[in-house]
């Protein structure tokens, strides 16, 4: 009677590896990109805090901006709108991470004050 040895193989291992190296690859091209974005909700709050005209509330978010090193959206990339007394601060903005040379990743970011 034979036993059947189980177990993963040198190949099994080398693409395993190959799998996990690559999700850690668009981890690391990634998160940043995502921890940026949270900031960038952050800065919309602030911006909406001190609203009073458009330009104030695009000045405030382009202090937040320099103070966290924030590169991918300006002032200027804003949109403020006024419904009522209510003041909503959004920016749309997409951003594109090369994971490979040929191979790049795109990312759209939607986020408002609300």
């Amino acid at each position: 009677m034979q036993n059947r040895q189980s177990g993963l193989t040198l190949i099994g291992l080398i693409l395993w590896l190959i799998v996990l190296g690559m999700v850690f690859l668009i981890g690391m091209k990634v998160v940043p990109s995502y921890v940026e974005f949270l900031d960038i909700k952050k800065g919309l709050v602030r911006a909406k805090e001190s609203a009073t005209t458009v330009a104030a509330a695009r000045s405030a978010f382009d202090t937040f901006a320099s103070a966290g090193y924030i590169t991918s959206v300006s002032g200027k990339d804003l949109t403020v709108t006024k419904t009522g007394e209510k003041v909503v601060v959004s920016v749309a903005y997409e951003k594109k991470i090369e994971l490979l040379k040929p191979v790049s990743l795109l990312i759209e970011y939607e986020a408002s004050s609300d």
